[in-house]
């Protein structure tokens, strides 16, 4: 039976599509407090606010900020901690937000109390205890980032690990004194993790600098003994591990030889909620703490769960989201794994928009050097003349990224509007083991960007028309826009750059201190390696580049600096190759606020239609 027709898409239709997407509520959990209250962020008005949602279902809206925000529960007492930044430059403030009194209108940023403020810094919140704040700042030096423990009580600070570089994450041990920090390691994807307080032994090194691995801490065993590791030490795929706090003994809870695995301790150390990653999804268990198996987490479709503890243990909170789904919230008893629904993503979906969401089909893309791409092809319900065979390949941000089972209003409304879009992980992408998100270190950057060529390659086989094929990604997603079409300019017809790198070396020269270090572990350093990243920038190639292209940015990105879009459209321009360029002043690395959104993407889409329809 044949597909049903669209129309041609015009600009119009185009436009009411994305706005009708885009207009889809999202949520996500934060935090849930001893009485069953749950921190949640709701993007209604614009950007991700705070809202709370009490054990009836009652829904309060917490802030009204000029920028998106998240925020934790200070245990014992009725406030938040609500972290913030501005115009998404990245530097992030704390404020104290109190709820002794519900408010009734949501609070303005000059309504908040400053807690640490110095916007010419980052004070990025990291876990909060009925005794201190613990947040992370590279405010010492603006590049090295410090863990500082900061009283409730009497507002005093202690910078409790300096050691230098970029911390990702840190967890309280139950003493409320001891703190593992889990930071980046100068080895390509790879962290560390370290020990501060009164239980660190030694140096308070737990992992190996010199390992090539990835470590996060979950947390700590119930005895404040041991920690809980998701890891990949020693191994291909990351599994659960129990680690002495001298990281002289590693025992393994749970694993899986084809699959990695996440975890979140449960606040008392009792139990562990582990995420299974199996092509995009997460696939969640409960198991006791020695790592047995308690109990299953049965969801109604495969999508991409994150997990946060209710504070007594008994229960948690997930974020759900799947292509159909822009983001449920979802209780989980902890001892039997039954799920209640605190919020349904679909409610308020219209019935029209809902039966046009797709869910895609999963792939493995041959090269030629013999591996295989993973792809997520999503395919539209209903044909549009003008578009038949017409594809989008959309890239992933990272490059330690992946591309998994979330909702994206960008590939549905691209999918909506007649393309057929391609989702690949390629290589150097995370969740398909140690040894694929390796594949594009330092002088292997560009095999990653030859896999451009093998999905290209691999059009036909869909049925698609090679001659009509577009590319479209974000941050390094970006980054393999402008490469593919550079680099490879008979294969791509049009590109969409938003927050894109033109050119490594001016890249890392102008991005942020604080992030320099680490992305030079993984596209080469600027003093060792500049004709590497000479020959893998995309500025070095303009003379090739054909395709038209659509430029997004934002004026405050302090990852890749707003010169990196202009410096190719400046090229573009002397070129007289048609282009187009959206800067928006209120924005950092992407588009946080939906006017700005509902402003570029249709314009995006319109463009690719306009050089792709026939």
């Amino acid at each position: 039976m044949a597909s049903p027709t669209l129309p041609s898409p015009t600009p119009g239709a185009v436009t009411a599509l994305v706005g009708a997407l885009l207009d889809l509520r999202t949520w996500q959990a934060f935090d849930v407090d001893a009485d069953g209250r749950v921190l949640a962020g709701h993007d209604e008005r614009g950007s991700v606010q705070l809202v709370e949602i009490d054990p009836d279902g009652t829904r309060t809206a917490l802030t009204d900020l000029p920028s998106r925000c998240t925020g934790r529960y200070v245990p014992g007492r009725r406030q938040v901690v609500v972290q913030h930044d501005q115009g998404g430059d990245e530097n992030m403030q704390l404020s104290l937000l109190d709820l002794a009194t519900r408010p009734t209108t949501p609070r303005t940023l000059e309504q908040l109390t400053p807690l640490v403020a110095d916007p010419a810094f980052m004070h990025v919140l990291r876990d909060v205890t009925p005794e201190h704040l613990v947040y992370s700042t590279n405010r010492r030096n603006a590049v090295d980032m410090d863990v500082v423990v900061r009283s409730w009580d009497t507002g005093q600070e202690e910078t409790v690990w300096d050691g230098g570089g970029y911390v990702a994450d840190t967890v309280v041990a139950h003493d409320g004194r001891s703190v593992a920090v889990t930071a980046l390691s100068l080895q390509p994807a790879s962290t560390l993790v370290f020990l501060a307080g009164p239980r660190a032994v030694g140096d308070g090194q737990v992992t190996d600098p010199d390992e090539h691995a990835a470590h996060h801490c979950g947390g700590w065993t119930a005895d404040d003994e041991g920690l809980v590791l998701s890891s990949n030490h020693g191994r291909e795929f990351s599994a659960v591990v129990r680690v002495a706090l001298d990281g002289s003994t590693w025992s393994t809870l749970v694993a899986d030889d084809e699959h990695d695995l996440e975890v979140r301790p449960s606040p008392d150390g009792t139990a562990l909620v582990v995420g299974r990653l199996v092509d995009g999804a997460t696939e969640l268990a409960v198991h006791e703490a020695d790592g047995t198996l308690r109990c299953p987490v049965l969801l109604e479709q495969r999508g991409v769960a994150d997990v946060v503890w209710a504070t007594d243990s008994s229960r948690f909170v997930l974020t759900f989201s799947s292509p159909t789904v822009p983001g449920s919230l979802l209780t989980v008893d902890a001892a039997t794994g039954a799920v209640s629904t605190v919020v349904d993503g679909r409610e308020g979906v219209p019935a029209e928009l809902a039966a046009g969401l797709v869910e895609p089909t999963a792939h493995r893309v041959p090269t030629p050097d013999g591996e295989r791409v993973p792809c997520f092809v999503y395919t539209p319900r209903a044909a549009a003349p003008a578009l038949a065979g017409a594809a989008v390949v959309l890239v992933h941000g990272g490059p330690e990224g992946a591309s998994t089972l979330l909702f994206s209003p960008v590939v549905q409304a691209l999918v909506g509007s007649g393309f057929t879009v391609l989702v690949p992980n390629v290589r150097g992408s995370v969740g398909y083991g140690k040894r694929w998100y390796s594949l594009d270190d330092v002088d292997l950057r560009l095999d990653s960007v030859a896999d451009l060529a093998a999905l290209h390659a691999w059009l036909p086989a869909l049925g698609l028309d090679p001659a009509r094929a577009a590319l479209w990604g974000g941050s390094y997603g970006g980054y393999m826009v402008l490469a593919g079409t550079t680099m490879q300019p008979d294969l791509w017809a049009a590109g969409v750059d938003i927050v894109g790198i033109s050119s490594l070396v001016t890249f890392l020269e102008n991005t942020s201190g604080y992030r320099r270090a680490y992305r030079e572990r993984e596209y080469g350093s600027l003093a060792h390696d500049r004709e590497l990243l000479v020959r893998a920038s995309p500025l070095t190639y303009l003379d090739q580049l054909r395709a038209p292209l659509f430029v997004i940015h934002g004026a405050n990105d302090p990852r890749v600096p707003l010169s990196e879009a202009e410096q190719i459209v400046e090229a573009l321009a002397a070129r007289g190759i048609p282009h187009e360029l959206k800067v928006y002043a209120d924005e950092g690395h992407g588009l946080a606020k939906r006017a700005n959104r509902k402003d570029a993407y249709p314009a995006a889409i319109g463009f690719l239609v306009a050089r792709l329809g026939r």
